[in-house]
């Protein structure tokens, strides 16, 4: 009797679990999940950066720019006015910045952009919660 590759099916799960989560998700938990991955990708980055693992490390930055492109696409310019344009902005930034972690081999680069991804979440976290007691209190009153 022959045995599946173990990390084969840990990786199997975890497609399905994510590929649920994103089913179910709203609006709101589908763009913290990018920005989770973001930074998840940063962090494995870097520690391919701290391993001199060149080729890893390239592959991470470039999935974590890859994100936030993605969130930059997402960007409503004409509903979210200045707010939208000023995330467009620091999104730019953020990818210009992974992209010369990756070319310098920087971690305070990878750092900073790590500490302003987790601003943005923060503070998208606060308004999901916002957003949802609202939505409570509107079903509640009725």
């Amino acid at each position: 009797m022959t045995y599946p590759n173990p990390r084969s099916a840990v990786k199997q799960y975890t497609a399905v679990g994510a590929q649920s989560a994103i089913t179910g998700a709203d609006p709101f938990r589908l763009v913290q999940m990018l920005m989770d991955g973001a930074l998840d990708k940063i962090a494995i980055a870097k520690g391919h950066m701290e391993r001199n693992e060149t080729a890893e490390k390239g592959r991470h930055i470039s999935w974590a720019i890859s994100i936030i492109n993605g969130l930059r696409m997402s960007l409503n310019p004409e509903a979210g006015g200045d707010i939208a344009e000023n995330l467009d902005r620091l999104y730019e930034y953020m990818e210009r910045r992974l992209l010369a972690a990756n070319i310098e081999n920087n971690v305070a680069y990878l750092d900073e952009v790590a500490d302003l991804m987790g601003q943005i979440r923060s503070a998208w976290v606060e308004i999901s919660d916002q957003q949802a007691t609202l939505q409570q209190t509107a079903v509640a009153t009725g």
